[in-house]
């Protein structure tokens, strides 16, 4: 059975966090989200008790005669408890959605900013001097190799005509 202490305690959450201004501090924003898990969690529990308590009435209503009749009646109960808790949820994962793309936009902010930052273009164009360098001397590198390819039956022939002994 949900505990009204916790139902309240949720609902007064859930209305200061629909309230409060998302613009607050990341850090903030994440002790906020840290908070929200922790209340999932809660209600991930509560409807696991649920559960097994519908579980545990489903078997016991076999032993009866009036199975279908146990079995209804069950359902019901089971639906008394899962719907409030359904409704929190919802509530919840709202909450939780906002606060993450709240948190996913200032991350993308601080990305952009630091993209647009001066020593970050210097970074990035030293960066692509250094790959062209690099692809420069590699190219001359493959160069060299296929020349000395090319070379190589010429020098072979020279090393065999330099060696020979009488």
């Amino acid at each position: 059975m949900i505990r009204p202490l916790s139902l309240r305690f949720f609902g007064a959450f859930l209305l200061i966090c629909s309230f409060s201004n998302l613009s607050l501090a990341t850090p903030a924003e994440e002790a906020q989200l840290e908070q929200l898990d922790k209340i999932e969690r809660d209600l991930e529990l509560q409807r696991d008790w649920a559960k097994y308590r519908w579980d545990k009435t489903n078997s016991e209503c076999y032993q009866k005669y009036w199975v279908n009749d146990c079995l209804k009646d069950s359902r019901a109960q089971y639906r008394k408890e899962i719907d409030p808790i359904r409704v929190q949820e919802v509530e919840l994962y709202e909450v939780q959605r906002k606060l993450r793309a709240s948190i996913k936009d200032q991350r993308d902010a601080t990305k952009i900013a630091e993209r647009a930052s001066a020593e970050k273009a210097a970074e990035r164009s030293a960066n692509q001097r250094e790959f062209e360098e690099k692809q420069k001397a590699a190219a001359a590198r493959a160069a060299d190799v296929e020349q000395r390819r090319k070379d190589a039956p010429k020098r072979a022939q020279e090393n065999k005509a330099g060696t020979q002994l009488d």
